[in-house]
């Protein structure tokens, strides 16, 4: 199946990484929706993803709520017919030191973080799954369909202002190994990117200068903060034939954080 014959979903699609996967999945052809609950960036969004020439529809979209992800799934059939590609990026952070932290807070994160990201990837897998058994291709459907996490960094390592968020992550890195086994008889492909300092509009009001940018750098090799470009185009290279063997895997592009034990001096900041 040609790249202008997929359908691709993105979570949290209106901004930064979202955004980046929406506009480089539609530069190979395939069209877009992009889900989002900002409903201000939304619509900006998709003007973008056509002004570049792709076709691409914004559905306002709480992942955590239940019945917006059938409408999100609604929506697309609706516009598209199919499902072939979800890029579950949809997910907040907050800041409170652990014994600060409230039970609300918890919940809040997981709500949108892990909950949603089940949410959607069930829903859709469900979709692919009724569209696999009437193309009667099993076999051949699993180089098409794809699910695709955003994890992080945090899913690995923690900090003690993000204690929600760590976990989230980390529980979402599991639940995309288990998806992918549960998944993997339909010939469904599940796979995660694991980000680290991405150069989004969150990091840029949070270390955008300053100190804060140096202890980001002190902790990257590559002495640079990523691109949201760079991790849409692992989100493409998960989602082709060139990566049909791989699943329940998780790839981190994280500039070299995972491998470093120590910091780097000043000189790289």
């Amino acid at each position: 199946m040609a790249w202008g014959d997929r359908v691709a979903i993105v979570t949290g699609g209106a901004n930064g990484i979202g955004l980046a996967c929406a506009l480089a999945f539609a530069r190979k052809g395939a069209k877009v929706v992009i889900a989002d609950v900002d409903q201000e960036a939304g619509p900006g969004a998709e003007e973008e993803v056509r002004s570049a020439g792709g076709q691409a529809k914004f559905v306002p979209c709480d992942v955590g709520d239940r019945l917006d992800v059938h409408n999100l799934i609604a929506a697309t059939l609706e516009e598209y017919g199919r499902i072939d590609i979800l890029v579950n990026n949809a997910g907040i952070v907050g800041d409170a030191a652990f014994l600060d932290l409230s039970e609300d807070e918890f919940d809040r994160i997981l709500n949108v973080n892990l909950r949603g990201a089940f949410l959607t990837a069930q829903a859709a897998a469900k979709q692919m799954v009724e569209q696999i058994e009437s193309e009667g291709r099993v076999s051949e459907s699993g180089k098409l369909y794809s699910i695709i996490n955003i994890t992080s960094v945090e899913a690995v390592v923690g900090s003690p202002e993000h204690v929600p968020y760590a976990v989230s992550k980390g529980a979402l890195g599991q639940l995309t190994k288990v998806m992918s086994l549960a998944l993997a008889p339909h010939g469904i492909h599940v796979n995660a990117i694991g980000p680290g300092n991405i150069n989004t509009e969150i990091l840029k009001k949070r270390a955008g200068r300053g100190t804060e940018r140096k202890r980001i750098l002190s902790r990257t090799p590559l002495g640079r903060i990523g691109d949201p470009e760079e991790i849409a185009s692992i989100a493409v290279f998960l989602a082709s034939q060139e990566a049909s063997y791989i699943t329940g895997q998780t790839i981190y592009a994280d500039g070299g954080r995972l491998a470093l034990n120590l910091t780097i001096g000043d000189d790289k900041a």
